[in-house]
């Protein structure tokens, strides 16, 4: 039985390729002379299967990122890299099970292609028509396609025999699990300057330039970059695009549905087998039973007869006795075709209507942008002409409708043009000397830049930043102050003494564990806790305020707790399959280094050469 799954996996692995083939490639014309890309030992990696699988690969980095690839950025991810060693991998273990003569029989490769849905009929069963058809179109044989998912499934289960059984060490899992569940319970008050009992003195000029000089990286700026740029988008020139009235009605006449739409009721219904049961449970609700109640008795949840929001042309004989009630009525029986049925208002929506006048603005506005965004297309062609043509971005601001702006841009600039992603990206990768190209921003504009020069940071001196640096002096005399003051009574905390008794606000905490958060204290708060002895107290100095804590006790992870159980399943699985990957990559390693990788670069530059 194991062997059976485990043949199926690797016959929908296989199934998987097929259906890439059948979707359409231009690499057909490749197995003409050059049939493979290279080989481990015996088994031969298919160019074919490389430029399948590469393809597949970049459609679904392509979903992942939300727009399409060039095969050179394809590349620079790793793509075909990465493709290539799974491969490389799969033909290590094909070898290894030839070598070692395992293969599957002729009856588990029978029982496999028949139970293919890819090569069933319009009855379901298996169709030898489909079969061919298909395999011609992945531009396979039956030999070869057969041959395949035997090698495929020999091995799989040599992967199988080498991962099976892998647990993640229990020490390990305990170690681990302590570490994520331990609980502490401590208490904690914080301090500020309300609580210093004496006033803060006025810093001098040497506490200043002490201060300045030992926060120097406070008090520099970032690298900048003085930019040139022009752009446009399509909010700065809406205004001067034209919407003539006809187009306007055309699209009210076309979102009309949208304008205008009729009176709606909120309605669940429950449907009955025959009218006697319905007619009975309409009783049944006149005598005070819940229409809740009818539900569960059906075995059914209340979303199962929700039916949203409808109008009367959505519920055919049932509208007239439906619109007739009002909100919180149940009416019927009604028949309806599904049988009869009771319905329950639980809302009115009463019909909206949006004339054409009151529609107009909003219509104008949307095909306006729509419009804007057209009019910069073309602005964009005229923009790249010209700087192809040699013309300066100053000279693309004075020809066209772009807008010339200067910026001096650092990673923490996100206003005006900064705000964009497209532009900060463009503006952290320019070099000195780049050719300006146009670029897409997110609502639809364009820019194009130039990098003028740039600035090294430098450290601002202290009569610039006076004021900043007195107020970082004043939080860290705060806190120096306050720490001062409490020292004499950390030893009563340490020897059992509350916060209260110290005249000190607490915040009690119990079972604390690592995956906690708090958002009133400084972020090394936790980090700091687990690190403390039971008892002990620390003091933690923040911007302009203290923390006093003290540790009251350490248990271990709860035993009866679903949340760190389903952690610990998951963390299980988690290092077994991490152990199974590691074992894997040791025996392909293994295995190619005793059968040797052979690589035919030209093969790969003719797969690489279709995707260009």
């Amino acid at each position: 039985m194991a062997g059976k799954s485990i043949s199926k996996g690797a016959m929908w692995v296989l199934m998987g390729l097929l259906i890439i083939g059948l979707g359409g490639f231009g690499v057909t014309n490749l197995s003409g002379h050059v049939r493979s890309i290279g080989s481990v030992g015996d088994a031969e990696i298919d160019v074919t299967t490389y430029a399948r699988a590469l393809q597949n690969e970049i459609r679904a980095l392509e979903a992942q990122r939300g727009e399409s690839l060039s095969f050179a950025e394809a590349r620079a991810a790793g793509v075909d890299q990465q493709v290539l060693g799974q491969l490389v991998s799969r033909a290590a273990l094909e070898h290894e099970t030839a070598r070692l003569g395992i293969s599957v029989g002729d009856e588990v490769l029978r029982d496999e292609i028949l139970s293919m849905s890819a090569f069933s009929g319009l009855d379901g069963s298996f169709d030898r028509e489909s079969y061919a058809f298909a395999l011609q179109q992945a531009g396979l044989n039956e030999a070869e396609f057969e041959a395949n998912i035997r090698a495929e499934t020999a091995a799989t289960l040599l992967q199988a025999a080498a991962v099976a059984g892998i647990q993640a060490p229990p020490a390990y899992m305990d170690t681990m699990m302590t570490y994520l569940g331990e609980r502490r319970s401590l208490a904690f008050a914080t301090l500020d300057r309300s609580d210093l009992e004496s006033g803060l003195p006025v810093p001098s000029e040497e506490d200043l330039r002490s201060y300045h000089q030992s926060h120097l990286p406070d008090f520099t700026t970032p690298e900048t970059k003085s930019i040139t740029y022009a752009w446009v988008t399509p909010e700065m020139i809406v205004d001067t695009v034209e919407v003539p009235e006809d187009a306007l009605r055309r699209a009210y006449e076309d979102r009309s549905a949208e304008f205008n739409q009729p009176e709606r009721r909120l309605v669940e219904r429950l449907v009955y087998s025959d009218p006697e049961r319905a007619e009975n449970a309409k009783a049944r609700l006149n005598d005070g039973v819940l229409f809740e109640m009818l539900v569960a008795e059906r075995g059914l949840e209340m979303a199962d007869v929700d039916m949203g929001d409808v109008s009367a042309d959505d519920l055919g004989a049932a509208a007239d006795t439906v619109f007739a009630a009002d909100s919180g009525d149940v009416v019927g029986p009604v028949e309806t075709s599904l049988g009869p049925a009771l319905f329950r208002i639980n809302g009115v929506l009463s019909a909206q209507v949006t004339s054409f006048d009151e529609a107009e603005p909003q219509l104008r506005e949307t095909m306006a942008r729509d419009r804007a965004s057209r009019v910069i297309d073309t602005i964009s062609e005229q923009v790249d002409d010209l700087l192809a043509g040699g013309a300066t971005i100053e000279d693309v601001a004075r020809e066209t409708e772009l807008a010339l702006g200067t910026v001096d841009w650092h990673p923490d600039l996100a206003e005006g043009i900064a705000g964009y992603a497209t532009f900060r990206n463009a503006a952290e990768a320019v070099r000195e000397g780049d050719y300006p190209a146009v670029e897409r921003m997110e609502d639809g504009g364009i820019f194009t830049l130039r990098l003028d020069g740039i600035d090294e940071p430098r450290i601002l001196p202290l009569s610039d930043v006076r004021e900043a640096v007195r107020a970082g002096w004043r939080e860290g005399a705060t806190a120096e102050a306050l720490a001062t003051q409490i020292a004499p009574q950390l030893e009563d905390l340490r020897n059992g003494a509350s916060f209260a008794d110290l005249g000190l606000e607490a915040t009690e905490i119990t079972d604390m564990t690592r995956r906690d958060y708090r958002a009133d204290a400084p972020p090394e708060f936790i980090e700091r806790v687990f690190a403390m002895e039971e008892g002990e107290v620390q003091v933690i100095e923040g911007e302009g305020r203290i923390f006093v804590l003290r540790l009251d006790s350490i248990a271990p992870p709860a035993e009866e707790d679903e949340e760190m159980n389903r952690l610990r399943n998951a963390l299980r699985d988690q290092v077994a399959s991490d152990l199974g990957q590691d074992i894997f990559q040791i025996l392909a390693n293994d295995i190619r280094a005793r059968a040797g990788v052979e690589l035919d670069q030209s093969a790969l530059n003719a797969v690489h050469a279709n995707f260009n």
